[in-house]
């Protein structure tokens, strides 16, 4: 009985602990590598070391950051964690572990991230610790709106707190800083408003690449206000604001000594200039500038966030058409990238340097036109994953909508598959690698984002190519979302015919299983080197190339199926089979007989030379002619899918995008 009383009391004491608990858990952004490690059991004997490691730093009541390596093989790892200097000991240990556990999804790509409120939690097979910034960092505004009569000296409260936190925490030893700050009672209307503000960099960088760091993370902040709390996070920093308290009050920090006599540049310029009431007077009117200024930009549908499907969307960077219109010459056809159903792509130079490729939109600015552009654009602007490519910003505020996307500077993979200058350039190994980044691609948007997105218009056009020849898919203006209590979803025919489902083409019956079966057919191209609405020269049969390749693994030739101008040894013919297999299994007639993206990926990585099931056998894939109609054998003389983008004349968003 006794046992059991301590039992129980012991309970109650560690359920009362976890009420009090406070980890902050939230997650603002992960990523897993695309990569794999190469020996796995080195690779995750590293991870294993370098995580105990950090786990026993930060159960030093006193430790906030840690790092740890292991070089033992092939595979070393590096990893970084960081607690926010509030959390209490307890509360560390917990955001570690749950950051932890998280980060082990990535099974065993060789690199991670994790970041939450409270922690992150980082690992690489190369030493990462002096990263500041990096490409997508990104601004995480909140759901909550201040009331429009305080937005002005809750803005400038704001704002002045984020630019002292920005200047005084690469100063303090620590690298972080708190600070607590009631808005002005006289210009808030009489409302009690406090505002509270957080900034804390990696221990391992230096004071230069913290303040770097920092001055990114405040201007990503400044399309959060006037929303109630925003969050920047970047590879070496985090700065957060809200309006609610998320640290005790005995947790912040005594700035006076680091501000060289003066809160802030701001004050400082302020004071100098008038004093009691013009003060007053010049900072009223700095509001309500800055808050016209605010809700300016929030008239135009993207520049703000927005809630979908319970899940917070950050719009993109709103660009000045006459910027962009200056960056691409005036839209010169010198600058012209490529040409689209549905408007031209230009290659821009912005006033910074960067370089953007700018998509050019033909249709016409309708109200419902705009409507949708804003929606699918926040959509959009939040797919973050190193095998699609990412849309920076747009605009429409000019003549025209246009878009701002990454620029690619080995353009699309059909250049290099069909085009006769390039024709043959790219190796098995750079094939094989594009084949694997576009499965991981199409898994996210599919199955690792928060909603499913169907692309529609899976295409090697539509396959860009980056420095190191890595894929990233584009053009996502024709994906749809999968609603969740349906298995597909009829809509109108928006594709590009010979890389299209046939019961999507036909029946408009749309899936994620349409863009397996336009994988699988890239697949066959990227192998082949055949466009699949082409007969090839030296083909005596005259067949496009599903029909080839389903005759030549019928007849256990589909090695024959390879691109003559590639050289490949023994062990590489065996995974040229393996993935022919693979491609065949994504273009079979039954969506339901297709695999997902995700079990193609895995299907990628195995080692087994042969991955059909005998329970499963393959069957015939059916082709679909120019005019739609299906055809499951090989008298399809007249044509099998013509190239042509039969899309909708109707406008609308999802076929923006489309080429």
């Amino acid at each position: 009985m006794a046992s059991k009383l301590v039992i129980i009391i012991i309970g109650g004491w560690l359920w009362l602990q976890a009420l009090r608990a406070s980890p902050q858990t939230k997650l603002l952004n992960q990523g897993c590598s695309q990569y794999n490690a190469t020996d796995f059991a080195d690779f995750f004997s590293n991870l294993n070391a370098t995580f105990s490691d950090l786990e026993a730093q930060l159960r030093d009541g006193d430790k906030r950051f840690a790092t740890a390596q292991q070089a033992r093989g092939s595979d070393p790892v590096y990893a970084m964690a960081q607690c926010r200097n509030y959390l209490s000991s307890a509360d560390c240990a917990a955001c570690f572990a749950a950051a932890e556990k998280q980060i082990r999804n990535c099974s065993a790509a060789n690199g991670a991230r994790v970041i939450y409120d409270g922690c992150f939690l980082r690992y690489e097979t190369n030493g990462f610790f002096d990263q500041t910034t990096l490409p997508g960092n990104v601004g995480i505004c909140g759901k909550q709106t201040i009331p429009r009569s305080v937005v002005a000296a809750f803005t400038s409260t704001v704002d002045d707190v984020l630019s002292t936190l920005q200047a005084v925490t690469p100063k303090i030893n620590g690298f972080f800083a708190a600070e607590k700050r009631q808005v002005p009672v006289s210009v808030a209307g009489g409302r009690n408003l406090t505002v509270y503000g957080v900034a804390q960099c990696a221990q391992t960088v230096s004071r230069s690449g913290c303040l770097d760091c920092l001055k990114v993370a405040y201007v990503n902040l400044q399309n959060c206000l006037p929303d109630s709390d925003g969050r920047a996070v970047d590879a070496g920093c985090f700065l957060r604001y809200s309006n609610t308290s998320f640290f005790a009050d005995d947790q912040t920090t005594n700035l006076a000594p680091f501000l060289n006599g003066s809160s802030s540049r701001k004050k400082t310029i302020i004071g100098g200039i008038v004093g009691g009431v013009g003060a007053l007077t010049l900072i009223i009117i700095l509001g309500i500038f800055i808050w016209f200024k605010r809700y300016s930009k929030k008239s135009q549908p993207v520049a703000r966030g927005n809630i979908l499907g319970g899940t917070e969307l950050q719009g993109p960077v709103n660009f000045k058409y006459n910027d962009l219109k200056h960056a691409t010459k005036n839209f010169s056809e010198q600058n012209k990238l490529g040409e689209g159903g549905f408007g031209d792509v230009y290659k821009g130079s912005l006033k910074n340097g960067k370089i953007v490729a700018v998509k050019k939109l033909a249709i016409g600015k309708t109200e419902r036109g705009k409507a949708d552009f804003e929606s699918e654009v926040r959509l959009i602007s939040n797919v973050h994953h190193r095998n699609l490519v990412r849309l920076l910003g747009c605009c429409n505020s000019g003549p025209q909508l246009l878009l701002v996307y990454e620029f690619m500077p080995n353009s699309s993979l059909d250049r290099f598959l069909f085009g006769e200058q390039r024709r043959g350039n790219l190796s098995w190994s750079e094939r094989h690698n594009i084949i694997m980044g576009t499965a991981k691609g199409l898994a996210y948007l599919h199955e690792e984002f928060h909603v499913c997105i169907i692309h529609r218009d899976i295409k090697t056009s539509n396959i860009l190519l980056d420095d190191n020849f890595n894929p990233r898919i584009a053009d996502f203006g024709l994906a749809k979302l999968l609603p969740q209590d349906r298995s597909h979803l009829s809509t109108r025919f928006a594709g590009t015919l010979g890389y299209t489902a046939p019961e999507y083409a036909i029946h408009g019956q749309l899936s994620e299983k349409a863009d397996t079966y336009s994988y699988g057919v890239v697949v066959l191209e990227i192998i082949s080197g055949q466009k699949s609405t082409e007969i090839k020269e030296s083909d005596p049969d005259g067949q496009y190339l599903l029909q080839r390749a389903w005759n030549l693994y019928e007849n256990k030739k589909h090695i024959e199926l390879v691109d003559e101008k590639l050289e490949v040894n023994e062990e590489e013919e065996e995974t040229l089979k393996k993935i022919i297999e693979i491609a065949l299994m994504c273009i079979q007639s039954s969506p339901t007989m297709r695999p997902t993206m995700s079990e193609v990926v895995v299907l990628l990585k195995t080692k087994k030379s042969s991955v059909l099931e005998e329970s499963r056998p393959l069957t015939k894939p059916v082709f679909v002619d120019a005019n739609q109609h299906p055809r499951e054998d090989r008298e399809t003389s007249g044509s099998t899918a013509s190239s042509t983008n039969t899309s909708n004349a109707t406008t609308s968003i999802s076929q923006l995008f489309g080429r």
